[in-house]
């Protein structure tokens, strides 16, 4: 059995014909840059997100940038950030001549430990230089966001959302007593979304979007992802092409409307696995560990978002032994992240060697990413988890 880390054939199939009659569309009415297409994804995302502005940019990584640079990040300023994610995050930073400073991971999440930023934020010397906090919903499960607002929020440090992974996913946050569900992006000042074509909404090349309740700071992106253009041919800042293509917003319209169902899609197939894997006491042995959904059940009150499964993540013992005997069994897999940001070399004179994050660095040796798509079936699922119960036998 054949089973890929991610087929995007098999989802394509049922939209092919709605997908390249929009496309078809936009190729007709020669409206390629910007335009309708663009406005109404603008909208839709933004409605999807409980935002009021949504602002279509070229990629997940320009979303990062462009919000920096609406905030004003530049030279020497510390962004907060966490050394277990893409390398974007860190890119984004770095491009603008600011300096990433690093907090380790929760260990259950993989997402930035709202402790150890509390810790970092006490320290006056550095806060004084951190213009901005951006945490990464990794995986597709949101961070904890009602703690890191908290955190924020009490030195008025803006948040920029890293929801690359997790458009849609939804997380409580404590609001006058009773817990309220807010979607990814919508707590920060804003929030950052890549399309990249292996993300749950995927388009057919590069794509992203910065979503905000900003009024003033959704104009100033809109600006710069124009070359700071206002008006035409007039510039008063320096910003890039940053626009988002319009034949990529007719695909993600229509891929838009069936994101609910994905979601549902992958977070069954998750269950699946997590049965799976007790049946088979790979668990109870200390074979692997489970990606746990934190935000699950909250407060007796179920929310259905509570995790989106970009992947599916476990730990396991040996484990890049492993991930070759998957692959040699024609199961796909994939590891996220051999490295974690402050190993790489073009990072290390950001200040970070002498920095110990083990939590991250265990990470990287330990997690493996299964096929989680929705369109998985129970028996490739079972063949995943016999193989892997085969190389632990």
């Amino acid at each position: 059995m054949n089973i890929p880390l991610l087929d995007l054939k098999a989802q394509l199939v049922p939209l092919r014909n709605e997908i390249v009659a929009r496309i078809t569309e936009v190729v007709d009415s020669t409206r390629y840059i910007q335009g309708p297409e663009v406005e109404g994804l603008e909208r839709e995302i933004a409605d999807y997100c409980g935002v009021n502005y949504a602002v279509g940019v070229s990629s997940g990584t320009d979303a990062l940038l462009v919000s920096l640079m609406a905030l004003g990040v530049g030279r020497d300023d510390l962004v907060i950030t966490t050394p277990y994610t893409f390398f974007a995050t860190v890119g984004s930073i770095a491009r603008l001549g600011a300096r990433p400073l690093f907090v380790d991971i929760d260990p259950e999440t993989y997402n930035i430990d709202p402790e150890g930023l509390a810790e970092i934020l006490d320290n006056k010397n550095v806060r004084e230089r951190v213009k901005a906090i951006m945490p990464i919903h990794l995986y597709g499960q949101c961070a904890d966001m009602n703690q890191i607002m908290k955190s924020a929020d009490a030195y008025g440090i803006p948040v920029v959302e890293d929801g690359a992974q997790a458009i849609g996913a939804a997380c409580p946050v404590d609001e006058n007593g009773r817990t309220v569900w807010h979607k990814a992006g919508s707590l920060g000042v804003c929030g950052c979304f890549s399309f990249f074509p292996s993300k749950n909404l995927g388009a057919m090349g590069d794509g992203g979007m910065v979503v905000t309740h900003d009024k003033k700071l959704a104009a100033k992106i809109k600006i710069l992802r124009n070359h700071g253009a206002e008006p035409k041919y007039f510039h008063d800042v320096i910003g890039g092409n940053f626009r988002l293509d319009a034949v990529q917003a007719a695909v993600l319209r229509v891929k838009l409307s069936r994101l609910a169902a994905w979601h549902k899609g992958r977070r069954r197939n998750a269950e699946r696995y997590n049965e799976l894997f007790g049946r088979a006491g790979l668990v109870d042995k200390g074979m692997v560990k489970l990606p746990v959904a934190i935000y699950k059940s909250r407060d007796g009150a179920a929310e259905e978002d509570y995790h989106i499964y970009n992947q599916y993540v476990i730990r396991v013992r040996k484990r890049d032994g492993l991930r070759d005997f998957l692959q040699d069994n024609s199961i796909g897999v994939e590891i996220y992240y051999p490295l974690a940001l402050h190993q790489q070399k073009c990072v290390k004179n950001f200040g970070c060697v002498d920095r110990k994050f083990p939590q991250a660095e265990k990470a990287t040796h330990e997690t493996l990413a299964l096929p989680i798509y929705p369109e998985l079936t129970a028996d490739m699922q079972q063949y995943v988890v016999e193989t892997i119960a085969r190389f632990y036998s």
